[in-house]
């Protein structure tokens, strides 16, 4: 055999892509399927419109997904996130309308104390899922878990299941439906938070912790991490993310719901997972998670244009959940062939 020959690539197409999937993950044949197959079943889906719409009906899930990603980093993940959404809702909701009813004229007054009590109510669910995973050494399914049970009574208790209004009207019109230069509010909102995001983790010591202590708690610990603060602020940047998403949706609906957020958790999961995040921890990309949030909405989006049923969109859903987790451990296990 000639030199020639010896030194010419191994492989034809399927090599290419068995290399690409291990670099690039599942998330990218996935865009490319879904896109195709929309765009056939609908006109309107490849449309500047239609992708404008998604990307601000994606900003609830981007946010939540972020959060969710820190916990996964860490080893855990959080089911308590669609019952942030909904305290947060009723907690800014009420407080909001209270204000708003005793004083009308202070219109940004009860605005801002309205935000602030629901994100405020939102992020103690995460300073308790912290304190139980961090400092008792509880399992962040069974702590999150029951948070998810305590924070949805709470909602529940606090409205008796009747949606909350009387906010002030320039609430959702600035927040829900508001613009800036030609682009909704709300996404404006969620490009400041991935850049915050962005440097924490990527940019200073703390940000590195986080996979320090998902890839290899002991040895976090050994190197003189603070395991247990690393954990507790994860929950808490969790909750406050989820809180956030939850008074831009309330903004958005024009209302305080108890209800909302039920499918947030499988939904934070399969965009963290599709995107790459390991469900170990350790590993994990922002941007990949900001991608499979949009791969999401944009199915969601597609499937709504096709009038496929919103059953069968959970089904879908799960299907897709199923397949990144399938997908990700033949990954890991092409990584360590080549390793090998």
């Amino acid at each position: 055999m000639s030199d020639t020959a010896a030194a010419k690539p191994k492989g034809g197409p399927t090599d290419w892509l068995k290399r690409l999937f291990v670099r690039l993950g599942i998330l990218p044949f996935l865009l490319v399927i879904s896109v195709v197959v929309f765009s056939l079943m609908s006109e309107n889906f490849l449309t500047g419109r239609n992708m404008m719409n998604v990307l601000r009906q994606s900003v609830y899930l981007t946010i939540v997904s972020l959060g969710q990603m820190f916990a996964l980093l860490t080893g855990g993940f959080d089911l308590s996130v669609g019952t942030i959404l909904a305290l947060s809702s009723v907690v800014g909701a009420m407080t909001m309308a209270s204000i708003y009813g005793a004083m009308p004229d202070a219109v940004w007054l009860a605005i801002s104390m309205g935000c602030l009590a629901g994100i405020a109510a939102g992020t103690l669910i995460g300073v308790a899922n912290g304190i139980g995973v961090a400092f008792f050494r509880v399992s962040p399914f069974m702590m999150s878990l029951g948070m998810a049970s305590v924070g949805f009574g709470i909602a529940l208790y606090l409205t008796g299941g009747v949606p909350v209004y009387g906010m002030p009207i320039q609430f959702g019109d600035t927040f829900g439906f508001g613009t800036l230069l030609g682009v909704p509010t709300p996404i404006w909102v969620a490009a400041v938070l991935i850049l915050a995001l962005w440097v924490l983790l990527y940019w200073t010591r703390w940000g590195r912790y986080f996979y320090a202590v998902g890839g290899n708690l002991k040895a976090a610990r050994l190197s003189g991490i603070n395991v247990q603060g690393v954990l507790f602020s994860t929950y808490v940047i969790v909750a406050a993310l989820a809180a956030i998403a939850g008074m831009l949706l309330t903004a958005r609906l024009d209302t305080g719901e108890a209800n909302i957020g039920a499918s947030m958790p499988l939904e934070s999961i399969a965009a963290c997972v599709i995107a790459g995040v390991s469900l170990r921890g350790g590993i994990g990309r922002l941007e990949n998670v900001v991608l499979g949030a949009l791969f999401i909405g944009l199915v969601q989006n597609g499937m709504n244009l096709a009038r496929i049923e919103s059953y069968l969109q959970t089904v879908v859903l799960g299907g897709l959940l199923i397949l990144a987790v399938i997908a990700d451990q033949i990954r890991l296990r092409y990584v360590a062939s080549l390793k090998d």
